[in-house]
């Protein structure tokens, strides 16, 4: 299993130079660094911008239940716009936001406030807009770019991490999915597709011990989009390659809205599976299987142990969406 030592060690690497400032380039080492660029600039050609850069106009009130709406914001990148959708209710904030409804038994009011093309270092503007609303929910989808742009590791966990402890200091609760496998995407060609998803799954992991560390919870992406993209990607990608389809996009909807009624206190399941460990150990684990929550726990009393903070994670079983 990757989620062994070295994938622990590069969790923690990354973390560790988040905090301190340093670059972070990783295993994989400034030769690549400048091949992954340069592929990612022949990938962004072959893509280019067939959907524009915004997706349908989503914000507004869903799910006819009587109450005081629920204030969900959603943050990040093309994912959190649904780019390529033509309907609001193909996007994966507006599934969300009727499932969420849905269990909650109270409208939800959604503001996305995300933008395609963004990458972790943008989040900063996003919160600023997003607190405007004083949410309840954060959800954030960001890392894509963070790989595609080559942004070091380190960095784009430090802006990252600063989003969600901002958000948490307002009173939102905050759940991330973490950067998926950008190994499917076929416009970035072999060998720097392997590259791109080792890239990814460490970046993934790091930002599982960074949103941990700032009091958000985390859902894996890597693995749950990665193999079903891979297996289907005439289904689950868009007519660029790149972006999701309308069901790829309810994938990841399906994927993060346990998370999100959970962070509420609303999920009606059984508890699911739960491990305790460490949060790098745990971090580099919910990587490697699908749809994985990481969030913040106590052992024995105690929020840190010897190998750094305590996490749990959880294997959630997830309940089809409503049809919008």
């Amino acid at each position: 299993m990757v989620w062994t030592s070295g994938a622990v060690r590069a969790a923690r690497r990354i973390a560790t130079a988040a905090a301190v400032g340093g670059g972070g380039l990783t295993a994989l080492g400034a030769v690549t660094y400048g091949l992954l660029m340069a592929e990612a600039m022949v990938a962004r050609r072959i893509v280019g911008q067939p959907h524009g850069l915004d997706g349908p106009q989503a914000d507004g009130v869903y799910g006819a239940f009587p109450g005081e709406p629920i204030r969900m914001a959603v943050l990040g990148d093309s994912l959190s716009v649904g780019l390529g959708m033509t309907r609001p209710e193909d996007t994966p904030a507006v599934r969300i936001a009727y499932g969420l409804a849905a269990v909650a038994e109270r409208p939800v009011r959604l503001t996305v406030v995300g933008q395609s093309g963004a990458a972790s270092v943008d989040l900063g503007v996003q919160v600023d807009r997003a607190l405007e609303t004083r949410p309840e929910i954060a959800i954030v989808f960001v890392g894509a770019n963070d790989v595609i742009t080559a942004t070091l590791p380190a960095r784009a966990v430090r802006h990252l991490q600063k989003a969600v402890r901002r958000l948490r200091e307002a009173g939102a609760e905050v759940v991330v999915g973490t950067c998926p496998d950008l190994g499917t995407v076929r416009p970035i060609a072999q060998p720097l597709r392997w590259v791109t998803r080792r890239w990814s799954r460490q970046l993934a992991a790091a930002q599982t011990v960074a949103v941990v560390e700032a009091g958000g919870r985390t859902v894996a992406f890597a693995d749950l989009l990665g193999p079903e993209f891979d297996a289907n990607p005439a289904e689950m990608f868009g007519p660029d390659r790149f972006h999701p389809s309308a069901r790829g996009y309810l994938q990841a909807a399906y994927a993060v809205l346990p998370s999100v009624c959970a962070a509420l206190g609303l999920w009606p399941e059984p508890e699911p599976v739960r491990v305790e460990g460490s949060q790098y150990l745990l971090a580099a684990m919910a990587v490697e299987e699908p749809g994985t929550e990481v969030t913040a726990t106590r052992v024995a009393g105690r929020a840190v142990g010897p190998h750094g903070r305590w996490a749990a994670l959880l294997r959630r079983r997830p309940g089809p969406l409503p049809n919008a």
